[in-house]
Parts: structure tokens; C-alpha cells; sequence
């Protein structure tokens, strides 16, 4: 630690964010850099914990004291090179993570914490500035061959650390694409896709091969795969979505949400997708059901198109400002939040539920109908009861359904090859991170469930170990999950 009293004399200092109304109009990422000298002096805030709780709340084990001490420093190589340890990339994480590791730094306990997002974000921005980051092929092979299903942040980290361990390494994507939801699902408000494209051309000039349009047990056998490589890791994510089944769902009008953001990510690459086809939010009244991150997307893309109006539904109550007793630090603190997207405005609605949809005679959806509920907790479980009195309608032109994944779709490709689901739908992996059908192994959250970018990595990199030790008998790649 270079600065003794630095967490004692100097204030966290929130990223600055382009002016809502200036960003509502494009499509380019709402944050703004830190200044060097302030985000050296955010490096300083860091105390080098004894017991860097940090460490526990990032899933990669990230060295965080490290290099929030070498950015006080200024060496910015050294920080690179301790970050791209445990992080294969830091440039996605460093936007898109909502930062457990702040969470549970122990500088939270009665303050801010450090901004360990932010300057992860910037050591690797200022590595690719400086051409720190480049490729590094392999210098020897070992002769075998991992497919890979999926390519997500679990199956790219896999790819990576499989391809750096010597073997030869192929993706296969369903999409026209590489990058799964970082792709299609994530607004470019939030990451743009260049950031995606330049992480994929290095591991592609170093080894890795892409293929696209590979839709693996639909237009791919996966017994082809599993005949034509030694092993193979199913990375393809929880692409169910969760569903609301009320009346009037099957009107026009009322969308999944991956729905909505795909279309608009497909635009924002440059594809063309017909208007008679595009969902838009433009001029209509909207309803987002699902208070996540999801929703939040939604919510900031419809901003961008021009939404007339715009309510966000939540289930649960709202979170307190503060943590309460049954939610201590280091756990990640369940408090309200306020998204860019939602400073951009909308309204939130909480504790509040969808009973059904009514539509016009051309069976369009113009009204939502719900009440208020109370949620208790009934044998641990929580339950929700409808408010007496408290019913109302709504008049909209437009919902979308942001209520999270239920796990993986099981047509196709886990058919099959007959893999053992969890009790939860998932699918089941032992110690190895191998399935109950060998030489195949899984990562992320086809196995995992719905969860965030900087679990999947973490679990790609320890599939990624479990597979180098199958074929090798032996393994040096780092299990981060056990």
C-alpha cells in the first residue's frame, strides 16, 4: 500500500456519464473515462487488507490489492500483467459486472468502496493503448482437439485457456456471430462491439477457430463432434426464457425481451431488419416486466427509440437504501440501485403483478390488467398475496417480458447426447466439470443457471482445467470454481 492514509483522505469518486441528453439519441457507451491523476488517487483509496475480502467477493480471485496499488504507482504494465492473470477479459468485465468484489471490500463496511471496476476497466484500456495486449500463439501443440458449444464468456475463457495450454480449440456459434449475449443481448450503451471484435481477433490470429451458423444438435450432429474431436464443452448458456403465463400473452404487442434488444443489437452491427419486423418502442406506451438488469435494457433502449411513456415492473418490494441485518457485509448488498438507463427516466413500480392482457379487435395489446401483492415468507419460501382493492389497468402498446432465464434449452443438443440434468434443469457436472457423459463437459450457466459475466469466466477457466487434466492426466490451468 502506497499511500498509508489514502482510504482515510481521499473520497470515492464516481465515473462521469455522457449527459442524458445528449446519449438518449445514439447508441455509444453512456460512461466516461477517469482522468489518469483521479483514478490514481481512486488506486490509493485501496487499505491492502491482511484478508482482502475482495477476493472472495470476485468469483476469478482477481489480485485487486495488487494492481490498485500499481496504478497509485503508475505501472501500468506490471498491472496488466496481474490483471490478465486471473482475468481473460478484463475490458468486458470492467463494464458490464456489477463489481461483487466492491461489495465486499472492507473499506464498505462504514464507507464507500474502492472503484476496483473502474480501474480494472482502465489498466487493460490503457494496455491496448499501449500495445500491451497483442497475440501470443502457443509455441508448442498437443496434438488434441476441444470443441466447444457456445460462445459466451464461459466458452470464450474456456477457448482461450485451452488454445494457451496447446490444444487445438473450435468454437461453434448458432448465430451469424461470435460472442453469445455480449452480442446480441448487452446494448451498445453499455459495451460497444468493437470492444468484442478486438478481444476476437487476437484470440483468432493466436489459435482459436470460429464457426458460425453451427447450430450444434440442429444443423450440427453433435456426434459428429464428439467422434471428430477429443473432447467437447457445452458452453450455450440458459437460453430459456422465463415466460408469463396469463391470459392475453399471445397477443401482438407483447414480446420476450431478447426479442426486443437482438433486433435492435442486429441494427446497431449494420444488418437489416425489415420495420415491418422490428419491434420498436417508438411513440407507444411501454411496460417492462422484470426489475433486473434485463429490464434495465429495455429500459434504456427504449429510451433511445423514443417511448412515449414507460413503467418498469417489479415483483418484490423495493430495496432499502441501506443494507438491513439479515443482509451483512461482505455478502453483496441487496440495495437500490439506480441504472444510467434509469436515470434516463421511466417509471419503477414495485410489488406490483400482471394478472392479464386485453387487446383491441385486430388482437393488438392495449391494456395490462395487475394489482399490488405483499410478499411473505411461507416456510422459507417466499409468497406473494394480492392487495385487497388495489387492482387497476393500464393502457400500453408495447411489453416486454424481463423476467430472467430458466435454464437451458434441452431440444437439440442435451437430447442428444443424454446428459444428466440437475432438479433444476441444469446440466450436472462432477469435480472434473465433467458430464455424466465422458470426454464431455460443461460451463457457465448451461450448468450454473442464470448468473453474471464474471461467473461464467471464472467457470470456463475451470471447465477449461478439468478438460487440459482429461486429456493430459495432468493440468497447470487454474480452477478458480471448484
Amino acid at each position: 500500500m502506497g499511500r498509508l492514509k489514502g482510504f482515510i483522505e481521499i473520497d470515492r469518486q464516481h465515473r462521469s456519464t455522457r449527459p442524458v441528453e445528449e446519449r438518449v439519441h445514439d447508441w455509444r457507451e453512456v460512461d466516461l473515462p477517469y482522468a489518469t491523476r483521479d483514478l490514481r488517487a481512486q488506486g490509493a483509496r485501496c487499505m491492502d487488507c491482511g484478508i482482502p475480502f475482495c477476493h472472495e467477493g470476485c468469483p476469478l480471485g482477481n489480485l485487486i490489492p495488487d494492481w490498485n496499488d500499481l496504478v497509485y504507482r503508475a505501472k501500468w504494465q506490471p498491472a496488466i500483467d496481474r490483471l490478465h492473470k486471473t482475468n481473460n477479459f478484463p475490458e468486458w468485465t470492467g463494464r458490464l459486472c456489477p463489481a461483487p468484489c466492491e461489495g465486499s471490500c472492507v473499506l464498505a463496511i462504514d464507507r464507500d468502496a474502492v472503484t476496483i471496476k473502474s480501474i480494472e476497466l482502465a489498466i487493460v484500456e490503457r494496455a491496448f493503448e499501449e500495445g500491451w495486449v497483442r497475440p501470443e500463439a502457443p509455441t508448442t501443440r498437443t496434438g488434441k482437439m476441444v470443441a466447444i458449444v457456445g460462445s459466451g464468456p464461459a466458452g470464450l475463457a474456456a477457448a482461450d485457456q485451452l488454445n494457451r495450454a496447446g490444444h487445438r480449440v473450435t468454437v461453434f456459434e448458432r448465430s451469424d456471430r461470435i460472442g453469445g449475449l455480449l452480442r446480441y443481448g448487452i446494448p451498445a450503451f453499455k459495451m460497444e462491439k468493437r470492444f468484442l471484435d478486438r478481444r476476437l481477433a487476437i484470440l483468432e490470429a493466436e489459435g482459436v477457430t470460429f464457426q458460425v451458423n453451427s447450430d450444434v444438435g440442429v444443423t450440427v450432429p453433435a456426434d459428429t463432434l464428439r467422434r471428430e474431436f477429443d473432447a467437447m464443452l457445452l458452453a450455450g448458456g440458459a437460453g430459456q426464457p422465463r415466460d408469463l403465463a396469463v391470459p392475453g400473452r399471445e397477443l401482438s404487442g407483447v414480446h420476450s425481451a431478447m426479442e426486443y434488444l437482438v433486433q435492435q443489437n442486429r441494427r446497431c452491427e449494420g444488418d437489416v431488419v425489415a420495420d415491418d419486423e422490428f419491434i420498436t418502442a417508438k411513440d407507444k406506451r411501454v411496460v417492462i416486466i422484470g426489475g433486473g438488469d434485463t429490464g434495465a435494457d429495455c429500459l434504456g433502449t427504449a429510451h433511445r427509440h423514443g417511448a412515449q411513456s414507460i413503467h418498469q415492473f417489479e415483483l418484490l418490494p423495493r430495496p432499502s437504501d441501506q443494507r438491513d441485518e439479515t443482509n451483512p457485509w461482505p455478502e453483496w448488498p441487496n440495495i437500490f440501485r439506480v441504472s444510467t438507463a434509469h436515470e434516463e427516466g421511466g417509471e419503477r413500480v414495485y410489488s406490483v403483478s400482471t394478472e392479464r392482457f386485453t387487446g383491441n379487435e385486430a388482437g393488438r395489446v392495449t391494456k395490462l390488467h395487475g394489482c399490488k401483492v405483499e410478499m411473505t415468507r411461507e416456510n422459507g419460501r417466499l409468497a406473494f398475496t394480492s392487495v385487497p382493492g388495489s387492482a387497476f389497468e393500464l393502457e400500453v402498446d408495447l411489453v416486454l417480458l424481463a423476467m430472467g432465464f430458466l435454464g437451458p434449452t434441452r431440444d437439440g443438443l442435451l437430447d442428444q447426447l443424454g446428459v444428466t440434468l440437475t432438479d433444476r434443469g441444469n446440466v450436472a457436472r462432477d469435480a472434473n466439470w465433467m458430464t455424466s457423459v465422458d470426454g464431455v463437459f460443461t460451463a457457465g450457466d448451461m450448468q450454473r443457471g442464470q448468473s453474471l459475466i464474471v461467473w461464467a469466466i471464472a467457470e470456463g477457466r475451470s471447465a477449461a482445467a478439468g478438460i487440459d487434466r482429461h486429456l493430459m492426466g495432468e493440468t497447470q490451468l487454474p480452477m478458480p470454481v471448484p
